[in-house]
């Protein structure tokens, strides 16, 4: 293990899972033996607000904040979100986003129009960019609530760490009646990345 810590910037509305996934991710890097730091940053309590989550691990970690321009990864649960945070990444970083629009209450209020063509302002900044129809995936499998594990799931194949220990840990945080689609969830959204 090198000394270098891995800075991953988890952004998303409330409602989509982002804390969830980020608790996941924090269990699942300890399991693997690496120091840990997290921190949230919730909107509005209600569903809609903006959630954003600091996730950093390596060999020792010493703050749980990222910094402007140091973001190794960025895995945005929403277009919007994903968009509004790309000043936090540093030039080679890499990014999954879900395929999801959600209207900001100023959009439904027309007010302001939701920015059109967003994965192709990202995808013509950064080279590493990931769209993961996550959402869709999770409505085709029986439930929009899984389309933060078929996120980890693609999420997951960035990193040297057993599927199993990923798989394992997702249902430990979920209640059996739904470990079977959060399985099939998971596997789905591993699949989107190597076919990318």
């Amino acid at each position: 293990m090198d000394n270098h810590t891995t800075n991953v910037l988890v952004v998303g509305v409330g409602g989509q899972g982002v804390i969830l996934a980020s608790d996941i991710m924090s269990e699942v890097f300890m399991e693997a033996g690496y120091d840990v730091k997290k921190s949230e940053i919730h909107g509005m309590a209600m569903r809609g607000g903006i959630v954003s989550s600091h996730f950093r691990f390596g060999k020792k970690v010493h703050s749980p904040l990222i910094m402007e321009g140091e973001a190794d990864i960025l895995f945005a649960f929403e277009q919007l979100e994903g968009l509004r945070w790309l000043n936090f990444l540093q030039p080679k970083a890499r990014i999954i986003m879900n395929d999801h629009k959600v209207n900001p209450p100023i959009v439904n209020l027309g007010e302001m129009e939701y920015p059109q063509g967003i994965p192709e302002i990202i995808g013509s900044k950064f080279k590493d960019f990931y769209l993961v129809k996550g959402t869709e995936i999770a409505l085709q499998i029986g439930d929009a609530r899984a389309a933060n594990v078929v996120l980890l799931g693609a999420m997951s194949t960035f990193f040297d760490i057993k599927e199993e220990l990923w798989l394992d840990t997702i249902l430990n945080y979920l209640p059996p009646k739904v470990h079977e689609l959060n399985r099939k969830a998971f596997a789905t959204g591993r699949g989107e990345i190597h076919q990318a």
